[in-house]
């Protein structure tokens, strides 16, 4: 496992340009510095980027069916979440939201993606198939609920809110970059 740079990540973007057409953010469901290497890049929770990968097009599977040509993001939190009102003793912190919003950023900028739900899920709009990209049977919020990783950032926040704060600061973090 490495720590990471925006710059590193940029890098690893300009590599994979024309590659990669969707980004999935995640919670690992771990503690604050519990590291998955079923993602692309994680953010721990003082906001470092840690990576296992070589390249963004190393396979991950993080989201089902949805692996392919996609790279996957996830905070190092939620350890013990089990609703929307509980996020467990580890909820997202303000600073894993702000540097997951950061990659986010960067990765479109420099893949040449737009800030979206079609290009930019969190996987529970993911599992419930919020942008209708795929056939299979949901799995998230609204059906089974086998996943729902940030269909809210912070506890009692609006439902499906977690996916549009996410989108918005990395759209905003994106007008920013020279």
């Amino acid at each position: 496992m490495n720590t990471l740079t925006l710059e590193q990540v940029k890098w690893l973007a300009q590599a994979a340009k024309g590659e990669i057409d969707t980004l999935y953010a995640h919670w690992t469901a771990g503690r604050y510095d519990q590291f998955f290497d079923d993602y692309h890049l994680s953010v721990n929770g003082k906001g470092e980027i840690r990576s296992a990968i070589t390249y963004l097009t190393d396979y991950r599977p993080a989201t089902y069916r949805r692996n392919s040509r996609s790279v996957s993001i996830a905070l190092e939190c939620a350890l013990g979440a089990n609703s929307e009102t509980n996020l467990g003793e580890y909820p997202p912190t303000d600073v894993q939201i702000e540097v997951m919003a950061q990659i986010i950023a960067t990765l479109c900028k420099e893949l040449e993606l737009p800030i979206d739900t079609q290009h930019v899920m969190t996987h529970a709009e993911a599992a419930d198939n919020k942008d209708g990209r795929w056939p299979h049977a949901p799995y998230g919020p609204d059906s089974t609920c086998e996943r729902w990783d940030l269909l809210v950032l912070k506890e009692g926040a609006p439902r499906w809110s977690g996916g549009e704060i996410i989108r918005g600061k990395a759209r905003w973090y994106k007008n920013q970059q020279k």
